[in-house]
């Protein structure tokens, strides 16, 4: 069997058990939503928290290793924002009503974007031009939705920690808490970096499937038992990733 082929069947079995997973789930996993943490920091209230300065954002406990709850990850550009060629930035197609799906279920989001280390001397600093670009371009009804990801905007301290480095990764991942740990976006590099940090990746933009991760299918994750190292994702061919400006 040809290894593209071999890929396929993986990827939909994947998909099928995660199927399985919100059937079996879905009555558990929609009672134990709204006990979800909306932050990091609501998952274990009594553990110390990090910032770029040394102080911690999110928490971490032992006993909320692999525990009920999961925060999502996003890349920013081409996987929520999209820039269109006269520089305006607007929500992809979905994202809007995904980020409302994952907000209705107290699921906690955050970004993993590469921004100029220039911006700012820590992640909050850098956050705020961020905001301030996107802001002052934005075209929409709606303004994007900072106040969903609250602290929990990772971008580079150095240019060498620029995805697909690990070192943004790796400080989410110590902000989760010990939360089952979610990351999407649009270019195949990331998905693989990500998945081999723990992360349950999800490659958004394919053909025929749902343009994000179900919501449900997420909640289900938080309680679902540790899952072993998922199996490599297949890549796209080039040029089905579009070009990203922030992110």
């Amino acid at each position: 069997m040809k290894k593209t082929s071999a890929r396929r069947i993986t990827g939909r079995m994947l998909l099928a058990l995660g199927c399985v997973a919100v059937m079996t789930l879905s009555a558990t996993a929609a009672g134990a939503a709204e006990r979800l943490p909306r932050t990091a920091t609501d998952a274990h209230p009594d553990t110390h928290t990090h910032t770029d300065s040394g102080t911690h954002t999110g928490t971490r406990t032992d006993s909320g290793r692999g525990g009920r709850c999961v925060v999502v990850y996003f890349d920013l550009g081409e996987t929520l924002v999209h820039t269109a060629e006269d520089k305006s930035i607007s929500y992809m197609p979905g994202a809007a009503a995904h980020l409302r799906a994952l907000r209705a279920r107290n699921i906690p989001v955050g970004l993993i974007t590469n921004v100029p280390s220039s911006w700012g001397a820590t992640d909050a600093e850098r956050a705020a031009e961020l905001k301030r670009v996107i802001d002052k371009d934005w075209k929409g009804s709606r303004p994007f939705d900072w106040a969903d990801f609250g602290d929990r905007i990772f971008t580079p301290r150095t240019e060498e920690e620029r995805k697909p480095a690990p070192a943004l990764w790796q400080r989410a991942r110590d902000a989760a808490g010990g939360c089952r740990m979610v990351y999407q976006a649009e270019t195949d590099d990331e998905i693989q970096a990500s998945r081999d940090l723990g992360y349950v990746p999800y490659l958004v933009g394919r053909r025929n499937w749902p343009a994000y991760m179900p919501a449900r299918l997420i909640t289900a994750l938080a309680h679902l038992p540790q899952l072993p190292s998922l199996p490599s994702l297949p890549r796209l061919p080039k040029g089905n990733a579009a070009a990203v400006q922030a992110g």
